[in-house]
């Protein structure tokens, strides 16, 4: 691949004269598109829904669904087109395209520490996290993000790689302390509290939202330790990262967008209240307007 024909940018990544290669640029174009689907169709439902909107695990769903998009929509430069968004590049984003992945990893951590939060603290929870604090929250990792694309785009390749790497490295134990740890701890707190509460709708509720909440964890984990890890070894070791000719031939990338597809069904799914407003107003269709 010369440099001139990847710094347009306007082939696709394997060129379409065999079944498989077909089939793989079908592959990406649906799985960029399904992100884009069921993330815009989560995003306008919160903000359609003024009741959703109140409660603050829903403005992590907002975030996380934003940034998802944002993935999906770069996934069809990133992930179908024949380019290498790796440092040093020329077809590279400016580190903009990974950190809408990152954007979405963030989220879901935070959602997770903040349900933490909720289940062990109630009392002191609705007193601290006001909607206006968990904004403030969101904002912060949102700015943090950006500020970390300026501060890679301004250094050396050589000096972005080792922030990079240590960043990797940092996440790797807040993945296993926020999503391992934390998750064992709410499943047996909720469950010695659900237990203490007679029978009724709201504990139904409650019951739901930390099982789902659980499950989210459980399949980020599955969709994004194995490319932290990947990435880890191989900055320490100081091997190529990046062996594929770009992200939609990846198998460990292409498993961390799926993610992006996973976390809102799981919202959808989860959350009776989301899934009849989506279907209302957004799909309108009455065909998943079922008690869940």
């Amino acid at each position: 691949m010369n440099i001139s024909q990847s710094s347009a940018g306007l082939g696709t990544v394997l060129p379409l004269t065999s079944f498989e290669n077909v089939l793989l640029f079908l592959f990406n174009v649906i799985h960029a598109t399904t992100i884009i689907f069921l993330n815009v169709s989560v995003f306008l439902s919160i903000m359609m829904n003024r009741s959703l909107r109140r409660e603050n695990r829903f403005m992590y769903m907002l975030s996380t669904s934003l940034s998802d998009f944002c993935s999906g929509v770069s996934y069809y430069y990133a992930g179908v087109l024949d380019v290498r968004d790796y440092y040093g590049s020329p077809t590279r984003t400016f580190y903009i395209v990974p950190t809408f992945l990152g954007l979405s990893y963030m989220a879901i951590l935070a959602a997770q520490a903040d349900r933490y939060h909720a289940v062990s603290a109630p009392f002191k929870y609705s007193q601290r996290m006001t909607r206006n604090r968990t904004l403030l929250v969101i904002l912060a990792y949102w700015l943090y993000a950006f500020l970390m694309v300026a501060v890679n785009n301004l250094v050396t390749i050589g000096v972005a790689e080792k922030v990079t790497g240590f960043g990797t490295f940092v996440a790797n134990i807040f993945t296993v302390v926020i999503m391992i740890g934390l998750n064992f701890k709410l499943f047996f707190i909720a469950r010695f509290q659900l237990e203490r509460e007679p029978a009724s709708a709201e504990r139904d509720n409650k019951r739901a939202s930390i099982y789902l909440i659980i499950i989210v964890a459980m399949c980020f984990l599955i969709a994004w330790l194995p490319l932290f890890l990947h990435s880890t070894v191989c900055t320490f070791r100081g091997t190529p990262c990046y062996l594929f000719k770009n992200n939609g031939t990846d198998p460990l990338r292409i498993l961390s967008r799926l993610n992006a597809i996973i976390t809102p069904v799981l919202y959808i799914r989860g959350c009776s209240a989301l899934r009849s407003t989506i279907c209302i107003f957004v799909w309108r269709t009455p065909c998943c307007r079922i008690k869940g």
